[in-house]
């Protein structure tokens, strides 16, 4: 029986101290694969081309290229490859930024490396991981709802509520009884009222709309 893929890593951080730790952390476990470093976004975008990592731990404020034009630019170059952003900060603006540019996770730098590492692996896997504060800014910011809950459909909320939990499809699937096209065709549906195109997308504004 052949080994598990490993979770090819990239680390971006104009801080050495930062990368030196987390290179680190991703030899302690042995799913987890760190196949390059950069120092800012620019590099990022060009090292990401020749390395093709799967999960990018991406810092906000570089020089250069920040991270959410990293972000952005990653997503946009590569549409399979996560990115996870790992900052100090957790302020509404930057927070909304960097998931509206496509990344997968929001957390802050005093992690654990449990948690960490199951970040990781959520986003390998589609599925987003936010810190409490990062959860808690998105709510903040929220004004009035763009979306009036009444047009999402009882069993569209019922989804759209096991998205924000980080469930795949299938998971949903199985939790609801129902088929993987029926249920494709109710995030299709959810996409479509909410005006956007992606899970992270639909599950932000969730979030920040409450929605659910």
């Amino acid at each position: 029986m052949s080994e598990t893929k490993s979770i090819r890593v990239m680390i971006v951080d104009d801080h050495a101290v930062v990368r030196g730790g987390l290179s680190k952390f991703l030899q302690v476990h042995k799913d987890l694969e760190l196949v390059g470093e950069a120092e800012n976004g620019v590099e990022a975008v060009r090292l990401a081309r020749q390395l093709q990592p799967d999960v990018v731990l991406m810092d906000l404020k570089m020089p250069e290229m920040d991270g959410v034009a990293a972000s952005r630019e990653l997503r946009a170059q590569h549409p399979k490859l996560r990115v996870i952003v790992l900052t100090s900060f957790a302020e509404d603006n930057m927070v909304q930024g960097a998931l509206q540019a496509g990344a997968t996770g929001y957390l802050l730098k005093n992690v654990t490396g449990a948690d960490l590492a199951n970040a990781i692996r959520a986003a390998h896997a589609g599925r987003i991981t936010l810190s409490s504060e990062a959860t808690e800014a998105l709510v903040h910011a929220a004004a009035n709802p763009i979306v009036p809950a009444d047009e999402l459909t009882e069993r569209e909320r019922e989804v759209l509520a096991l998205m924000v939990d980080g469930l795949s499809n299938q998971e949903i699937a199985n939790r609801l009884f129902l088929s993987l096209g029926t249920v494709k065709f109710h995030t299709g549906n959810i996409y479509s009222k909410l005006g956007v195109d992606s899970r992270v997308a639909a599950v932000t504004l969730a979030i920040q709309r409450r929605l659910i």
